[in-house]
């Protein structure tokens, strides 16, 4: 069974004999229906499993023919349990001859990052503390209870409405959009929960566990696939010139960026959301998601959720796939603004991207902990940890948006 690799008579499960294999047969396994990735040296033939991956297909999918022990950590807080699970699907190892890492990564860099995350993990920074959540939960039951009495006691306004409007909004943003950062480890295991955001909890896992998995991954990452709307990064423009794609005035779109991101919930993510539920049968999440339109304030709460999510990306680097190990595909693709009461506040700790997209499991209170050591780490292999002032993040926004390519000169 390829590469070179001695058989056994030993049975590994459903998948048939168990052998031993080199990168380069394991490579050979890329294609829907034909599907293996590694976890720790053994291999895994997922070829059926990811129909029924509570995660979605796309992520296996993302991972076929590499080393994927670490996304495995990642996104799985219960790792004994899904290693029981994952027996039935072991079809060999990789040969002793054979690097744990595929296509050169530095196996120096892997293990050390590994290490680093097991000491996270010791130390506690993976487990939720309650009263975070609590004093969270009270910040924003607060704000509602002031738009209430603003409304009960100045009535309806324009000055009290507008202003009841900006708190609502607030609240909202801090119920709907970071709040599931609150849930992680102490309330969730592979599902993260966001119906308050008028989205299926199916949707949003499938959806952000590919981003998390390979962010600013042309083709991987669904982020970065605007429909043609806007192009982003370096290798977009440049495609779209040669092809002559001209769906809109790309050479504008850091004008029209403005109106984006009100639109971005109301309509974008809305048609992506109610289209999967009704496909799928959600129904349950259906419901929830029509109840959430009851008091949701539209424009306001999707534009602070897009330039607070954006901030870290889109002035990052974006092309296709380029097999990198798991930290330097995180900092490529992310970084950090600074640390202050109010950036922490305002961006409910998305300001610390970097550490939420190595460690997505970990409570948002926690990043600051590991943000020292992530550093650390990043300069003893030259890695790029980029930090910058919220100002600057926003700027870089419409700056990188501004110098893509004007496609009438191709």
């Amino acid at each position: 069974m390829g590469g070179g690799g001695q058989q056994t008579d030993r049975i590994a499960g459903t998948n048939g004999r168990f052998g031993t294999y080199t990168w380069e047969e394991v490579q050979k396994h890329t294609k829907s229906g034909d599907q293996w990735i590694v976890v720790e040296r053994k291999v895994y033939n997922v070829s059926q499993w990811v129909k029924r991956h509570p995660g979605g297909l796309r992520i296996i999918r993302h991972y076929a023919g590499e080393d994927a022990t670490d996304a495995f950590n990642a996104f799985h807080p219960n790792l004994q349990l899904v290693r029981k699970y994952m027996k039935t699907l072991l079809t060999g190892e990789l040969e002793a001859s054979e690097p744990s890492q595929d296509r050169q990564k530095n196996g120096a860099l892997v293990e050390d990052f590994r290490a680093l995350r097991e000491r996270l993990e010791a130390e506690g920074c993976f487990k939720t503390q309650p009263l975070f959540f609590i004093l969270h939960l009270g910040h924003i039951l607060l704000l509602e209870a002031i738009a209430l009495m603003m409304v009960w006691y100045f009535g309806t306004g324009w000055i009290n409405t507008a202003i009841v409007a900006v708190i609502l909004a607030t609240a909202q943003v801090w119920q709907t959009c970071f709040i599931k950062l609150c849930f992680i480890n102490k309330f969730r295991e592979e599902h993260d929960q966001i119906i308050n955001q008028s989205a299926s909890a199916s949707w949003w896992n499938h959806r952000h566990f590919q981003h998390h998995a390979k962010p600013n991954i042309l083709k991987k990452d669904p982020d970065v696939n605007l429909l043609n709307v806007f192009v982003v990064g370096n290798v977009q423009p440049v495609e779209y010139g040669i092809k002559k794609i001209k769906n809109l005035p790309y050479n504008h779109q850091h004008k029209y960026f403005f109106i984006g991101p009100p639109l971005l919930i109301p309509v974008y993510f809305q048609f992506q959301i109610f289209h999967n539920m009704i496909a799928h049968g959600l129904w349950v999440d259906l419901v929830w998601c029509i109840s959430y339109y009851v008091r949701y304030f539209l424009f306001m709460e999707s534009h602070w959720f897009v330039w607070v999510t954006q901030m870290s990306h889109i002035p990052m680097d974006i092309d296709y796939e380029k097999h990198q190990d798991w930290l330097s595909m995180q900092l490529v693709a992310t970084c950090n603004i600074e640390q202050s009461y109010f950036n922490d506040w305002f961006s409910g700790h998305l300001n610390f991207q970097i550490e939420h997209h190595l460690f997505p499991m970990m409570p948002r209170h926690n990043y600051w902990r590991a943000a020292p050591r992530v550093r650390v780490l990043c300069d003893k292999y030259g890695v790029k940890y980029q930090e910058k002032s919220l100002y600057e993040a926003f700027a870089d926004i419409v700056r990188y948006d501004a110098v893509q390519i004007w496609f009438g000169s191709y």
